[in-house]
């Protein structure tokens, strides 16, 4: 049949597994890739800088499902990308980096940008390999998707050197993987579900935070079956946010502390007890709650806190047993009373976002975006990028469906709106995507926009312009003094002006009256915008929102 090269097996592979973008920046070593895709007809998407690439890679993950697929050159651009391979670690993102590498032939001769790159990512990835020969190519990709989608989901690592995607194979020699992975589920232990039930049937006030892996397993309509047979309240953080859209009458998001301290049964899905759930710790747990956790990984089950019932299940086919098996509920006294203090919460919020002074509070500010992203016939996304700006527009964006919220995860990582946005964006052109931008974090890849522009991807991204890093800067003035505090302060850029400078449409806003025209301006223009708005830098101390982990 004749010869085929390295770089279009790659392409035939990324083809093979339903890959249809590659996010990049150009490079020399990695050209042969982009002539197999070419030939598959992937597109390539060229990104401003490889950590940007890099999240794309991992936003395309999540919003497929699949694996997203990020190439980058050698050397520096491997480097580049590492903080994104690092995110999607963190985050259980299938990303899969290609990274380019001198020719074997001139490895340790000092090759152009040669450096040890393989090893870089053994403890931020599932599995980092150089591919030593052409006729590998096909079987370490097999590896790679297999890897990278089997149990807990994360990213792999391949370098391929210039001449292994150069050279030639002949293709009557080659075996091509076929049936190289599973989606079988992981189905939970009948025993550890017939005890979970036990403790349910003594419960008064049990309570369910999910997470992530509701949404990657497909699990949000065994979630709200499980919760409305049981009668039980839900409360969802990281992707699982959406999976029980807002107005569900047990889907609640602003009395979480009081429901899991108080809770004589806690299930938690699909979400690890770190930070976000303060290790499992008091005050956030009590002591005396008996926990089911419910995880893919076994690592994770009993890893900071003691658990009652430990299963090791993907989410959907938990959360089904579950369904299946659950007692009916009666909590209505129980739930009223959560849902009363719920409303005052609301109650509370709502002053802050009808407030009319100046500075604009982050509250008025994220209440407006979300009533505007809402409106009749728009299906919006939000991407969440920035500290006290993002922190605070979570708890009043409305949420209507799962998959429509990204935000790094627990790396915490800045500068993925604009990488995030794009790949969303081109996986679904017909869905409004709103970035929810601090002014620092468009720092690191606002430059993106214009790849943005580019390939003509019209998204609006909302700067929350507090001219600081302030979710940094609060807490550290009132620690150890505002003279002791710098690195914390920006100037009150104009990020309008840069998203107008590289052809798109900017807005100014100052005052409260201005957010909701400007917004709607922002969307109407069918273009990449950016909505500056100068933020209250004390508005997250007035509303009692300031938080900080380390």
């Amino acid at each position: 049949m004749g010869m085929v090269t390295g770089g279009q097996l790659v392409g035939r592979m990324l083809k093979k597994e339903g890959v249809r973008h590659i996010f990049t920046l150009s490079g020399l070593h990695v050209a042969p890739i982009y002539a197999g895709c070419v030939e598959e007809g992937i597109q390539v998407i060229d990104t401003r800088h490889e950590q940007a690439a890099a999240h794309a890679a991992d936003a395309y993950a999540r919003v497929t499902r699949g694996v997203g697929v990020a190439v980058v050159t050698a050397g520096p651009g491997v480097t580049d990308a590492l903080t994104g391979v690092a995110n999607a670690h963190a985050a259980s993102s299938p990303m899969i980096l290609l990274g380019g590498a001198a020719p074997i032939f001139n490895q340790s001769r000092g090759s152009l940008q040669e450096m040890e790159q393989v090893d870089l990512f053994h403890r931020i990835s599932k599995w980092s390999d150089r591919v030593p020969t052409p006729e590998l190519v096909p079987a370490y990709l097999a590896k790679a998707f297999r890897v990278a989608l089997s149990g807990r989901p994360g990213p792999v690592f391949l370098e391929l050197a210039w001449d292994v995607l150069c050279n030639g194979v002949d293709e009557d020699s080659l075996q091509i993987p076929k049936s190289y992975r599973t989606d079988a589920r992981q189905a939970p232990d009948p025993r550890k579900v017939d005890e979970a039930m036990a403790l349910l049937k003594s419960a008064e006030r049990p309570a369910i935070i999910a997470g992530s892996s509701v949404y990657w397993d497909g699990a949000w309509d065994a979630l709200r079956r499980f919760a409305e047979t049981a009668q039980i309240p839900v409360y969802l953080n990281g992707a699982g946010r959406g999976c029980l859209p807002a107005g569900h009458p047990l889907f609640f998001q602003h009395t979480r502390k009081e429901a899991l301290s108080g809770a004589d049964l806690v299930f938690v899905i699909g979400t690890p007890f770190d930070f976000r759930l303060n290790y499992g710790a008091e005050p956030t747990f009590s002591a005396e709650s008996k926990i089911v956790q419910v995880d893919i990984d076994p690592t994770e089950v009993g890893r900071n806190r003691v658990v009652d019932v430990g299963i090791i299940s993907d989410s959907y086919s938990a959360l089904t047993a579950f369904a299946d098996a659950a007692p009916k509920g009666k909590r209505d006294a129980f739930l009223s009373g959560l849902r009363e203090r719920e409303q005052k919460r609301l109650r509370d919020l709502e002053a802050w976002t009808k407030d009319d002074n100046s500075p604009i509070h982050h509250y008025r500010l994220a209440k407006e975006m979300s009533d505007v992203a809402n409106s009749a016939g728009q299906d919006p996304v939000f991407i969440a990028d920035g500290g006290n700006w993002v922190a605070m527009a979570a708890k009043v964006v409305e949420l209507r469906r799962p998959g429509r919220w990204l935000d790094p995860g627990p790396l915490g990582c800045l500068g993925v709106g604009a990488p995030f946005a794009l790949a969303s964006k081109v996986l679904h052109p017909e869905r409004t995507h709103w970035i929810i931008q601090g002014d620092g974090s468009f720092g690191l890849n606002g430059f993106d926009f214009e790849t943005a522009l580019r390939f003509k991807l019209p998204m609006v991204c909302v700067v929350g312009n507090d001219a600081a890093w302030g979710q940094i800067r609060l807490p550290q003035v009132q620690m150890f003094g505002e003279d002791k505090s710098p690195g914390t302060l920006l100037a009150p850029t104009r990020y309008d002006k840069v998203v107008e400078a590289f052809g798109g449409h900017g807005e100014f806003v100052t005052e409260p009256a201005q957010i909701r025209p400007a917004l709607e301006r922002a969307l109407a223009s069918g273009t990449v915008a950016c909505v500056n708005v100068m933020l209250d830098p004390d508005a997250p101390v007035k509303a009692g929102a300031m938080g900080y982990a380390v």
